[in-house]
């Protein structure tokens, strides 16, 4: 997933379905589908908080409105910011709040329902925030975190 960056190197290998993800033959935007991935800061897109959360359904081919909506909605409420940009969609998501952005890239994350998600520290900076995954991710989504805080996270 580090495949643009010329410095990063890599050693060793992880298996993902009995195939190892560093193998030449592995599609990296096939991959980047399947495996999500959440780092400790927080790296919304310069576009509107909808478009944030939609993104990588429309890479997908998915552009039907009603099937958008319905995504965006139940993965900003599954990373507990629904209820605070509800009504501001289309605005900047660089506008929002250090937090408001971490979970708005949590958002963007599980609305692709990848088969893994990688947290890296994603919660460091939410504070006591509340967020569920329950409902938000599918059951067969395995989660991989580096370290809980004492922030309240639950998976059910």
């Amino acid at each position: 997933m580090n495949d643009l960056v010329d410095s990063a190197g890599v050693e060793g290998e992880i298996w993902l379905d009995g195939e190892n993800i560093y193998h030449p033959s592995v599609n990296v935007a096939d991959l980047r589908r399947r495996v999500g991935m959440v780092f400790q800061k927080p790296n919304p897109f310069p576009k509107t908080i909808y478009e944030n959360v939609a993104y990588g359904l429309r890479l997908q081919g998915i552009n039907n409105r009603r099937i958008l909506n319905e995504v965006v909605e139940k993965s900003l409420k599954g990373a507990a910011l629904w209820d605070e940009v509800k009504d501001r969609l289309q605005e900047n998501a660089l506008g929002l709040s250090g937090g408001q952005q971490q979970r708005l890239v949590i958002a963007r994350a599980i609305a692709i329902e990848p088969e893994v998600l990688l947290l890296d520290e994603p919660f460091s900076d939410l504070g006591r925030q509340h967020i569920s995954f329950h409902g938000s991710v599918p059951a067969s989504t395995k989660l991989v975190v580096s370290r809980i805080p004492e922030a309240g996270v639950s998976s059910k």
